[in-house]
């Protein structure tokens, strides 16, 4: 074999095959052939192992031969190479051959060989093709000759299909990207097809009305292309400075009419569209002064108006607009809720035997200024009487006889010590109560119209201050990415819920403050209905073993992102933000939370339904059958995230399961609709919230006698340490008996622009200090 005319040892390739049985090299391997073109690799050239290709000349025999890479200076082949070239043959790596340079026609390296096929495939059309070998070359050799035309070549056709194609989006991305990587690359054509791509990419987001997306791409590229060369950037520069003086137009002319709500959107439609326009925010702050208003986005309406509600987020949020509450909660302390009388003073007794309230009607602002002694004497004897609408069980057991002291005084002395009477004196103060029509609002607004997707709320008489809000409007959001970005152009002021994904990002804006409310809400399912399966315990704990809470909470509720106090729990009660957290008086932290165990839930659910068969057989009636279970998901978009992730695990499980969508503003499903609720409760104050979630009229409507005994003990306590004591032991017999399910706590967080003062912090409720709003001209 003297087509390899080897100059060192070892022998010769035709002896060494020789050496292997006699017979041809190009019978025992492709890597050698005595004539003839190696086989096109195409896509195999990417997984494959590199390799050179070397050919010999007719003079030394012809054919060619699979090298692994040649230690070439700079991977170049020499133009004049005299000697001979050393290179180890795929195959047979163990032996080094040489051959003279003047029997070699030609070396093929491995990259030029990529080269070509990604200029092949180019040529073709075939860009998916195409870039693969086009990546592979960028990063193993960048320097190549020919490698940045080929690129440039790659981007500028590509981005012409996508053209023709309507692909508007990576088209301008490619261009860009070719303007970065080859400015020398036909600049003035480069220039002109960008400009038309964004004219076409503009166009087509000013008519699906996506305003925002085409501010951002026109600012975008008015920073990266600052000159004239793309025109496209000066003439919708003007377009919408044109729209925006159309828009401050409408604004002046309902202005001039006292046309408030329209006058403000125009002038913040004008702002947005051309941030620059003439007389724009001067325009803005004069709408405000004249008829302050503020905007608040919100996840969910209110179809009720109820600030004591426990479990309706909305009712409880808007409800404090229009009513007051006779003992409001301002925050926490070491020892339970901290509470306002918002008629004047309340003071309790050292022994906790008696419960002073004094009136100052000087202060108060109608109509409850209308409030006297006797007034009161009544709501709070009402309060303790069975059979009427506000009855409460624990203030009939608590209270022992009213004593009136004059007419803005009044006292009530107790049974027995509570450690806290302002809580159970939580009552919606309705303007029925002061000889006005049922339902008049007591509170400084007044809900005047409620349409699909808004609701607005007016000033009750004149504004205290001039930049205090004329009217409040709320205004459904579709979604929490909808409301951030609203928020931040200023089409809303105020966002009253935000979930921890949105806060942080939020908290990267200098336009916003966000601050989250010192109290976390309990996340729980409720039981809600006769599904027979459901009534029984080791069915229920089935459940709760086949939802992964861990999982469903840190993936999709928090979006992998830290969040401080937001955590499973075990039981129906808050377990605090921090560790020792007094707010948490009522956790018990020796239950720990059920782990994610599917395979045990599938055994319960077998238990459950053998147990049922045995009980059903010796009444010698039908066993109940396993029908869906109809999951009732509030109106937001945190409720369904989890509720969606619940009913896949449970599917998991073989069980059937149908989601119930609750109308807006609803907490609770109508009765025969579901079989368990997904519930967002404020559990606040457990000593009179575990009635509120576990007592026989409570969300749970529990008749289970452990969890009732568990309750009353609660409520019989005279000490805080009895209180904490009987709650956690109630914990520990709630999660044994389940009569609610415990998923998770999340601490919520609320938004607002930093020209709406008087907000605070550390607030229970959006609307806590509303009375203080005040909007900074």
């Amino acid at each position: 074999m003297n087509r390899l005319r080897l100059l060192t040892l070892p022998l010769l390739i035709g002896i060494a095959i020789c050496c292997i049985n006699g017979g041809d090299l190009a019978a025992q391997t492709a890597t050698y052939a005595t004539e003839g073109q190696p086989e096109d690799d195409g896509l195999m050239l990417l997984q494959i192992e590199p390799y050179d290709l070397i050919f010999f000349t007719p003079e030394a025999g012809g054919g060619w031969v699979k090298v692994f890479p040649l230690p070439l200076p700079n991977r170049k082949v020499p133009t004049s190479p005299s000697g001979s070239l050393s290179f180890s043959v795929v195959g047979l790596e163990a032996q080094r051959f040489a051959a003279k340079w003047s029997d070699i026609a030609k070396v093929d390296l491995w990259e030029d060989r990529l080269q070509r096929e990604a200029k092949t495939r180019i040529d073709q059309g075939d860009f998916v093709g195409a870039y693969p070998f086009l990546a592979v070359l960028l990063r193993d050799y960048p320097t190549i000759p020919g490698l940045r035309a080929l690129r440039a070549d790659f981007l500028i056709k590509d981005a012409a299909r996508r053209f023709r194609a309507g692909e508007l989006e990576p088209t301008l991305a490619m261009l860009e990207e070719l303007r970065r990587f080859d400015p020398s690359f036909k600049p003035e054509l480069v220039f002109n097809v960008i400009s038309q791509v964004t004219d076409s990419l503009m166009q087509r987001m000013v008519d699906r009305k996506e305003l925002e997306q085409a501010q951002q791409l026109l600012a975008r590229m008015k920073k990266n292309y600052p000159g004239t060369q793309v025109a496209a950037i000066a003439k919708w520069d003007n377009t919408f400075l044109e729209m925006a003086k159309q828009r401050r137009e409408v604004a002046i002319a309902a202005r001039d009419v006292k046309d408030w709500r329209t006058a403000r959107q125009a002038a913040l439609d004008s702002l947005f569209l051309y941030p620059a326009v003439e007389g724009g925010k001067e325009l803005m702050r004069e709408i405000a002064k004249e008829y302050p208003l503020v905007r608040v986005g919100v996840m969910q309406e209110a179809s009720e108006l109820d600030p004591t509600r426990i479990e309706n987020w909305p009712a409880r949020r808007a409800g404090r607009l229009v009513y007051r509450t006779l003992f409001e909660m301002r925050g926490t302390g070491a020892e339970g809720g901290e509470y306002d009388f918002i008629l004047g003073d309340s003071e309790q007794s050292p022994d906790r035997l008696q419960f002073d309230m004094s009136l100052l009607p000087q202060k108060l602002r109608p109509p409850l200024d209308k409030f006297t002694s006797q007034i009161l004497a009544d709501l709070l004897a009402d309060r303790a009487r069975p059979g009427t609408p506000g009855f409460s069980a624990p203030w009939a057991a608590t209270l022992s006889q009213l004593t009136l002291r004059g007419p803005q005084q009044l006292t009530g002395m107790m049974r027995q010590p509570h450690v806290l009477p302002a809580s159970l004196l939580q009552i919606r103060i309705d303007g029925e109560m002061l000889g006005m029509k049922p339902g008049d609002p007591t509170g400084v607004y007044d809900r005047i119209m409620k349409e699909q997707g808004e609701t607005r709320f007016k000033l009750i008489g004149e504004p205290s201050v001039e930049t205090q809000p004329r009217e409040i409007v709320e205004l459904k959001m579709e979604t929490a990415a909808i409301a951030v970005s609203s928020l931040l152009k200023g089409d809303i002021d105020v966002i009253d819920h935000l979930y921890p994904g949105d806060a942080n990002r939020l908290r990267r804006s200098n336009q916003v403050v966000v601050e989250n409310y010192p109290l976390p809400t309990v996340h729980m399912l409720v039981p809600c209905s006769d599904h027979a399966y459901l009534a029984d315990r080791n069915f229920r704990r089935a459940l709760i073993y086949g939802i992964d809470r861990q999982d469903i909470l840190r993936g999709e509720l928090l979006e992998n992102q830290e969040a401080p106090g937001c955590r499973v729990i075990s039981g129906p009660f808050p377990a605090g933000i921090e560790a020792n957290d007094p707010l948490a008086y009522a956790y018990n932290e020796q239950v720990i939370p059920r782990t994610y165990q599917p395979q045990l839930a599938k055994l319960l659910v077998i238990l459950a339904t053998k147990q049922m068969e045995a009980v059903a057989e010796k009444k010698k009636e039908k066993a109940p059958t396993l029908e869906p279970i109809r999951l009732a998901v509030p109106n937001d978009d945190l409720s369904r995230v989890a509720c969606e992730a619940i009913k896949t695990q449970w599917e998991a499980m073989d069980l059937k399961v149908e989601m119930v969508d609750l109308p807006p503003g609803q907490a609770m499903p109508d009765a025969g609709t579901a079989d368990v609720v997904y519930v967002v409760a404020a559990v606040w104050e457990p000593t009179i919230d575990a009635r509120r979630i576990l007592g026989q009229d409570g969300l749970a409507a529990s008749n289970d006698q452990f969890v009732g005994l568990g309750v009353r003990q609660v409520e019989a306590a005279n000490t805080w340490r009895d209180v904490r004591d009987r709650l956690q032991e109630l914990h520990a017999t709630v999660n044994h008996e389940l009569p609610i399910m415990p998923l998770w706590q999340i601490v919520d967080s609320f938004a607002y622009r930093r020209d709406v003062v008087g907000v605070g912090r550390d607030i229970v409720s959006l609307y806590q200090n509303v009375e203080r709003w005040r909007l900074n001209f």
